[in-house]
């Protein structure tokens, strides 16, 4: 997800209801529940949030009123000034200091509603162009941002008189006031410097930075590349060396290229010929350690320009003040390259000479400029004189000139059109050598940022795929094979046959799964229970009938943690592990089935809704199911039990009697165990391998054959007594190992009375996530398989908690849980879920819908037994009445 897709994300929550403006600028990265906001009408918004007065020395500042409105976590109050980075002199006669002694972050979020929207719409549509050209004309620059809000705040009136087309914008947006909306719970990121970026990919959470991402690399044994460096949509070739810590964007390095410790090179294009690599000189081109370096299209035909300087450098401060060029006092560099300050600043005028303005950068060919750069950053020491030379004869350009110069269309036209040549390259490679461990089509995304190339491409990797799909047969799964083609012919803009591949896709699963369990889904010998033919067996047929009869009722089960990686394909590839418990709902066993022999042949069944079907040939019931089959899971029962097949079938017939007493979609695995419920039924009936673990594994195929897919976790959740931790291994057969916790009376009083179960109302089924889920996987969604890889360990931790009787700590393993399932599944959640759980929170240490989520049941483990019983009170008085909370009980045999 690129950056702009979390700002739309946050944008979509943000309450504008009769038209607004919601603008993220400037370099913060911010995370907040904007739903929350309370926006004044007529006005403009600024979010805010208190920090320390060190941090706002690099930032700007609201100054915010004294009055206002004051929430629980948000405070609402008039702007009365705007401040640039302010010194604690500037802060404490701005009155900016907080009573807590902090100040107000400017965040660079803006909203406008009502007359201020109004007002902006009118000078957009009515003079926009005019001031464009106005600006342009007169070589000027202003900020959207700074400009714009100091028009709402009338103590920035003065200033903003004596900037480009000021009057006009107060003219135009003056009547209106500017509020700052203080978010306390607001958290955010700053990338104001280049050594802040490199402090987020290397601090407290580098763990959860990917360092290698579409990038093409030559092997370790012909580079020097540190573990820590992240190297991004780049190419690497050998003999290149890239120290600890560094970041490498959207560049090819090749030949003898060394990249110091800390830095950061973006852009930049080095390709090693052979005379080069002859040159004495052990390096083409040396970075030192802490340096910055772009390579960057200029507008026009004024090519490329080299712009580098040091990592802490301040372009903004002056050399009177201390700045630095390469980390190194002005003065400094000037004495050892021997420039003169007129090389670099014109004596007209009265700016202050520092790194922004210096006429440093040269444009002329690539070699000179990276010979120039080591030079100025004292990384090679030859032929001074002449380099010294060049340097005052070349065409140079500050940083300040550069802002004008930069030609952003080419810059974004390259940087794509090199992440399609490496997504290129690197699908290829995946196509021709691997096993499809790329997300293919995320490639293909990249790709296809070539327009008609880059489809040419992907119809070339189409015509690979039979031939890989037949060099890799009885290795790469055929589930695999197919999302490949289904990705491929996508891109391809075949959208219709991309559908069909992907119905074929969760056949293969199916396929797969029943193989996995020693089962197949054809119905042959090797497959199904199959005795005879029964067409033969009623030839024969015996001369006495024996009623047989069997009745089941099982539990629910609610899931803790750890669902999805009982999923087919993940279970069938790599270790699951859940943490449920059955429990009875309202003092009674709520799934069942009762199933009977009868005289008349022909098979009877009936649902709870008093809904019923006759099926008079059994060899009729055959798979695929249409999906609104309402009998399609005993059908399917009747199929992988065998029985269709089975000599009961010859001299007399079936009724089958179900029941369900939850309500449907309520997540609590109840079509998965009323599937077990029925399995264990028929195969009771012909004295078949009813143990729990065999009906868990046929109804995991059960479902692969329903179409509706599924996992183990239901039918182990509700077959298995009490708490229980289950794990899964790849193995084939597929092995289950079902761990009992065995708690003590103590633990399973407590947990009923901290627990509290709760309808919200809202159904939702499983099987229209767990596609999306089984596509992602198939595709290596790297967040997907890192966050079930987290859920199958959040189970195993979740069971040592309760074995130390620790329900606080499961508390917070559920919150966890709760949030990597909405990281799988955006939509798990809704209004009414985070109502509920906002107003629950007070009274709990944790809560997650149970399932796949998106509605069904909820758990909320209240603090102790007295938050539990008023948890269960304040509902009654909840907004929805459609949230009931259940009496429930562990069900232990």
């Amino acid at each position: 997800m690129v950056l702009f897709h979390y700002f739309l994300t946050t944008y979509l929550q943000f309450p504008l209801v009769q038209g607004g403006i919601f603008i993220m600028t400037g370099d913060v990265l911010p995370c907040f529940d904007a739903s929350t906001m309370i926006l004044p009408d007529n006005s403009g918004c600024i979010i805010t949030v208190p920090i320390t007065l060190d941090v706002a020395a690099n930032h700007g500042v609201v100054v915010a009123s004294n009055e206002g409105t004051i929430g629980d976590n948000y405070s609402l109050c008039y702007v009365e000034n705007l401040l640039q980075k302010p010194t604690l002199e500037v802060l404490k006669k701005g009155n900016a200091i907080l009573p807590d002694g902090r100040t107000l972050l400017d965040t660079g979020i803006i909203a406008a509603k009502g007359k201020a929207w109004a007002e902006l719409v009118k000078i957009a549509c009515s003079s926009s162009q005019t001031m464009i050209c106005e600006l342009v004309n007169s070589q000027n620059e202003m900020s959207l941002y700074e400009e714009l809000v100091s028009a709402w705040v009338p103590a920035k009136h003065e200033w903003l008189r004596s900037r480009p087309l000021g009057e006009k914008l107060i003219s135009a947006l003056g009547k209106q006031r500017m509020f700052s909306f203080c978010a306390f719970e607001l958290s955010f990121l700053h990338f104001g410097t280049s050594s802040e970026v490199l402090d987020h990919l290397g601090g407290h959470n580098s763990a959860l930075v990917a360092r290698r991402h579409l990038c093409s690399m030559s092997e370790t044994t012909s580079c020097d590349i540190a573990a820590s460096a992240v190297i991004l949509s780049s190419k690497i070739a050998p003999g290149v060396c890239i120290g600890e810590d560094c970041l490498v964007y959207n560049s090819t390095l090749s030949g003898r290229v060394l990249i110091g410790s800390q830095s950061i090179v973006v852009g930049l294009d080095i390709t090693c010929k052979k005379k080069q690599a002859e040159v004495d000189n052990p390096f083409l081109f040396a970075l030192p350690d802490r340096h910055c370096l772009w390579e960057i299209p200029l507008i026009g035909s004024l090519g490329k320009i080299v712009v580098y300087c040091g990592l802490h450098d301040n372009p903004k401060v002056s050399v009177e003040n201390g700045g630095t060029f390469g980390g190194k006092p002005w003065k400094k560099v000037l004495h050892c390259l021997h420039i003169q300050e007129n090389d670099l600043w014109s004596s007209v005028g009265n700016q202050e000479k520092c790194l922004w303005n210096a006429k440093l950068f040269p444009i002329l060919s690539l070699s000179d400029m990276l010979n120039i750069s080591m030079w100025l950053t004292c990384s090679t020491t030859p032929n001074c004189e002449n380099i010294l030379s060049l340097w005052r004869s070349s065409h140079r350009s500050s940083l300040e000139d550069l802002h004008r110069l930069i030609d952003f269309s080419l810059l974004c036209n390259q940087s794509s059109n090199h992440q399609a040549d490496l997504a290129t390259e690197i699908a290829r490679a995946c196509l021709t050598y691997g096993l499809l461990g790329r997300n293919l089509s995320q490639l293909c995304e990249e790709i296809l940022q070539k327009g008609t190339s880059g489809k040419e491409i992907c119809k070339e990797f189409l015509a690979i795929c039979p031939v890989r799909q037949d060099q890799t047969h009885g290795i790469l799964p055929q589930s695999r094979a197919y999302q490949m083609q289904a990705d491929l012919l996508r891109a391809c803009g075949d959208d219709s046959n991309s559908c069909i591949l992907e119905q074929k896709v969760l056949t293969a699963v199916a396929t797969e799964t029943a193989s996995a369990v020693n089962y197949g889904v054809e119905g042959d010998s090797s497959g199904f229970q199959q005795i005879r033919s029964l067409s033969e067996q009623r030839m024969n047929p015996k001369s006495n009938f024996h009623p047989k009869r069997a009745h089941i009722e099982l539990p629910v089960r609610v899931d803790f943690v750890g669902g999805w990686s009982d999923t087919p394909p993940w279970s069938l590839e790599r270790q699951g592990c859940v943490l449920n418990m059955a429990i009875n709902l309202e003092d009674s066993l709520p799934i069942g089935t009762v199933i009977e022999t009868t005289k008349s042949l022909g098979v009877l069944i009936m649902d709870d809704c008093e809904k019923q079907i006759f099926i008079e040939d059994v060899l009729s019931i055959s798979a695929p199911f249409d999906k609104d089959d309402q009998f399609r899971l005993v059908k399917a029962a009747l199929l992988v039990t065998g029985i269709v097949h089975h000599e009961i079938l010859s001299n007399s017939g079936l009724k089958i009697q179900t029941w369900a007493r939850v309500p449907r979609g309520s997540g609590l695995g109840t079509s998965s165990i009323l599937a077990a419920a029925v399995v264990k039924g028929l195969l009771h009936l012909i004295e078949g391998d009813e143990s729990n673990e065999n009906v868990a594994k046929t109804v995991l195929v059960l479902e692969q054959v329903m179409g509706t897919g599924g996992g183990w976790q239901d039918q182990i959740g509700g077959l298995y007594p009490g708490i229980k931790c289950t794990y899964s291994f790849p193995v084939q057969p597929l092995r289950l190992q079902v761990i009992p916790l065995v708690a003590s009376p103590e633990l399973v009083l407590e947990l009923e009375q901290r627990l509290v179960v709760v309808f919200t109302g809202k159904v939702r089924l499983a099987n229209q996530v767990l596609q999306k889920v089984v596509t992602r996987y198939l595709r290596h969604d790297n967040l997907l398989i890192e966050s079930i890889k987290r859920l199958a360990t959040l189970a195993k931790l979740g069971r040592e908690t309760l074995m130390n009787g620790d329900i606080d700590e499961l508390g917070d393993i559920m919150l966890e849980a709760w949030q990597l399932h909405q990281e799988l599944d955006p939509f798990c959640s809704n209004k009414l879920v985070d109502r509920l759980f906002a107003f629950a929170e007070a009274y709990c240490c944790g809560y997650k819908l149970v399932g796949a989520g998106g509605g069904g049941f909820a758990l909320l483990l209240a603090k102790d037994a007295v938050y539990a019983q008023n948890l269960k009170q304040a509902l009654k008085e909840f907004s929805d009445p459609d949230v009931k909370v259940y009496n429930w009980k562990i069900c232990l045999s």
